[in-house]
Parts: C-alpha cells; structure tokens; sequence
C-alpha cells in the first residue's frame, strides 16, 4: 500500500509541473482538429469516386 501512496504523490508533484492550455487554446486546438479531419476526409472521399469510378468503369467494359 504505501508504494500505492508514493506512486499517487509523485503523479501529484509531475501533474503541477505541466503546462495546462488555456480553455481559449484548447477550444481552438479542438477546431482545427476537427477542420482538418474533415479536410482529408472530404479529400478521400473524392479520391474514393474517382478511383472507384474509374475501376468501375474498367471492370465493367
């Protein structure tokens, strides 16, 4: 138990050193996350037709 205990402190003195994002950083961080996972998956979505439409049109002649 008390290596228990030890561990839990020390996980307490690391946490205070970390350098936390502000809640307007976070906010803006999560956007851009969100704006670029759109972004490529519109951009794979297009690759996606493309392609598809081309090996269907191959296979299909």
């Amino acid at each position: 138990m008390g290596k228990i205990i030890a561990f839990l402190k020390d996980v307490k003195i690391e946490l205070a050193k970390v350098a936390w994002p502000t809640r307007r950083q976070t906010f803006r961080y999560t956007l851009a996350v969100i704006i670029m996972s759109l972004a490529v998956a519109v951009f794979l979505g297009i690759f996606d037709i493309v392609f598809g439409g081309a090996l269907r049109s191959l296979l299909l002649k």
